[in-house]
């Protein structure tokens, strides 16, 4: 089968396609001539050898006006093909092809590294809506959960949490996980994914993407585990144009699109935090083996107990857990008045996979720590869930 369907009569282009796919790629490249473009989607597919392909590039080369008319007709009745445009943009025109259909646009001068990733991008796009597809034949779907990882007080491993728990959950649903960094300030989810966003939480919720799902999309950031990323802004100033109206808006529009949610929120209690709050299935809340982040739960718990937002799916993990604190979970959790659900031992794995940007789940780390972050994802599976589950309290043992 060839995964990529090249429209164009640059022969320089179509050798550049062929070295991106060859070897890091599976499948191969079919070129067809621009004149297809006329004889629309049924002319297409019957100069295709084998089944329809993952990934349909358009250009260069091609009359502007003719591309994006198939691309508007290619959106609607195969919406599972991931349609790309190789062609020299402005800025403003790029909502225009996003509108028709386009998924991606690359320049004509993009070098084979670039087309590979981008190629490589649209691969995974093409078989999240395959499997998103799959799931719209049956019952509609439910909204996705909307999982909030929150903390009182900053310094407790929070964002180690939520990346490794959105590419757990990655595995579970490819493609149908987004992992939003809501730290607006100085939000670390970008430099724990190792990503590069040419996008943020500010394009975000702002624009053409406030009101389009479809245009949302564009800003999100793929990751190599098989998950998307909305990271935090540049600059802490730009905080200040991301209101809680906002906030709450783009949740529900992810919600509608993904399976699961996965929302970094910044320490404390602040507008962003209560306006996920209200959109939140789940609260994952992460505390340290410490007396300030123990008491500061605590007060959190009363605090949103008395404004009814603490959400139904509750999960309590107690981070750098280690007996020679001076502290036992029987003392969390006399303080907090709730048990603690998950217990994450301190391990030199944890920095080290952190300061490399690479979550420990994501290298299948063996690590006492990658099996504790595991289990915190297990709470959340559709088959665990599904399980009759013993009422019995069960912790992992502090080393």
């Amino acid at each position: 089968m060839s995964r990529f369907v090249l429209v164009t009569a640059s022969q320089d282009f179509q050798r550049k396609v062929s070295q991106a796919v060859r070897g890091a790629l599976h499948g191969s490249v079919q070129v067809l001539p621009p004149s297809v473009l006329l004889g629309g989607p049924q002319e297409l597919f019957d100069r295709l050898t084998g089944e329809p392909p993952e990934v349909l590039i358009l250009g260069p080369g091609l009359p502007e006006d003719d591309a994006l008319k198939l691309a508007t007709v290619f959106d609607l009745q195969f919406p599972e093909i991931s349609l790309v445009l190789v062609e020299d943009r402005e800025p403003e025109q790029v909502i225009t092809a996003m509108r028709a259909g386009i998924r991606d646009i690359v320049s004509p001068s993009a070098d084979t590294d670039q087309l590979r990733i981008l190629l490589e991008r649209a691969c995974l796009a093409s078989a999240g809506r395959r499997r998103g597809l799959v799931a719209a034949a049956g019952p509609e779907r439910a909204p996705g959960r909307v999982i909030a990882v929150m903390s009182p007080k900053g310094g407790v491993g929070k964002t180690t949490v939520a990346t490794n728990l959105a590419i757990g959950l990655g595995k579970i649903a490819p493609m149908g996980v987004v992992i939003v960094d809501l730290d607006v300030q100085f939000g670390d989810v970008a430099s724990g994914l190792l990503l590069e966003p040419e996008h943020t939480l500010k394009d975000a919720v702002s624009g053409a993407a406030f009101q389009d799902s479809m245009v949302l999309k564009a800003f999100l950031t793929v990751h190599p585990g098989g998950i998307y990323a909305l990271c935090a802004p540049q600059s802490p100033s730009e905080a200040d144009h991301i209101s809680g109206e906002a906030v709450s808006h783009l949740l529900s529009q992810m919600a509608a699109e993904f399976q699961y949610v996965v929302v970094d929120t910044t320490p404390g209690l602040g507008e962003h935090v209560l306006a996920t709050l209200e959109q939140a299935t789940d609260a994952v809340w992460v505390c340290g083996m410490d007396v300030p982040s123990i008491r500061g739960l605590h007060t959190s718990f009363s605090i949103l107990r008395e404004l009814q937002l603490v959400p139904q799916g509750r999960h309590v993990v107690l981070n750098f857990a280690d007996r020679r604190s001076g502290l036992t979970i029987q003392d969390v959790e006399a303080t907090i008045g709730v048990p603690v659900d998950t217990v994450i031992p301190r391990s030199r794995a944890v920095p080290f996979s952190t300061n490399k940007g690479v979550p420990l789940l994501q290298e299948s780390s063996r690590d006492v720590a990658a099996r504790a972050f595991g289990k915190l994802v297990e709470r959340f599976d559709p088959k665990r869930s599904a399980q009759p589950q013993r009422k019995v309290h069960r912790r992992m043992v502090i080393s």
